[in-house]
C-alpha cells in the first residue's frame, strides 16, 4: 500500500460505490429476503428505491467501523437516521432502523469484516477486513487519484507508473501541488 494514506484519505463516495460493487460481485455476503420490502428508518415513507442499498449499507458501515474503533448498532442507528417530516411541526432527528443495521453487521461478520469486540462491546474490523479494505481503497487511489488503470501501454512504463513511482518518494500534498502545477502549465 501507499505510504502515509489510508482510507481516510480517498473521497467516501467513491470508496463506498467502489466497495458495494466489489460486495456484489463477490457474492458472498448474505442478503436476507425482506430487503425489497423494508423501510430504513421510521422517518421514510418508502423503501430504497436501489436493488443494491444493502451492499451499499454494507460497504457504508465497513468503512465506518474501519475509521473508529469499535461500533455499535445505536451509533450506526444515529449515524443513518434521518429528519422526520412531521407536517406543519418542526422536523426532529429520527434514528434509522436498529434490525437493517444490525443484520448488515451480522452479514459482515459472517464474510470475517468485522467481528465481536469482547471488551468494549460492539464491533470492531478484523485483520482480514482492513487488509481488504486497503486494498480495495489502493485500486481506488491509483484508479480516481492516479490515474492508473491497471494497463500499461507499449514496453516502457507510462507517465502514471512514473507519478506512481515519485508519489511513493513524496507526501500527498507534494504530490497534489506537484500535478495541479504540471496540470495548469498543460493548460496554458
Amino acid at each position: 500500500m501507499v505510504g502515509g494514506v489510508t482510507v481516510r484519505d480517498v473521497d467516501a463516495q467513491k470508496f463506498i460505490v467502489s466497495y458495494s460493487a466489489f460486495l456484489k460481485r463477490q457474492g458472498k455476503l448474505p442478503i436476507p429476503g425482506w430487503v425489497d420490502t423494508v423501510k430504513t428508518s421510521n422517518s421514510k415513507e418508502l423503501p430504497p428505491q436501489s436493488i443494491d442499498w444493502f451492499y451499499t449499507r454494507a460497504a457504508s458501515v465497513a468503512r465506518f467501523v474501519y475509521l473508529r474503533k469499535t461500533v455499535g448498532v445505536g451509533r450506526l442507528r444515529k449515524v443513518h437516521g434521518s429528519t422526520k417530516n412531521r407536517g406543519m411541526r418542526p422536523s426532529h432527528h429520527v434514528d434509522a432502523s436498529g434490525s437493517v443495521d444490525r443484520k448488515v453487521l451480522q452479514a459482515l461478520e459472517k464474510i470475517g469484516v468485522v467481528e465481536h469486540d469482547e471488551d468494549k462491546g460492539g464491533r470492531r474490523i478484523t485483520q482480514a477486513g482492513q487488509r481488504d479494505l486497503d486494498r480495495k481503497f489502493h485500486s481506488i487511489f491509483l484508479v480516481f487519484y492516479m490515474g492508473v488503470s491497471g494497463e500499461t501501454r507499449g514496453r516502457g512504463e507510462n507517465s502514471s507508473e512514473r507519478d506512481f513511482k515519485a508519489f511513493k518518494s513524496e507526501t500527498p500534498t507534494e504530490w497534489i501541488w506537484r500535478n495541479l502545477i504540471e496540470h495548469r502549465l498543460r493548460r496554458r
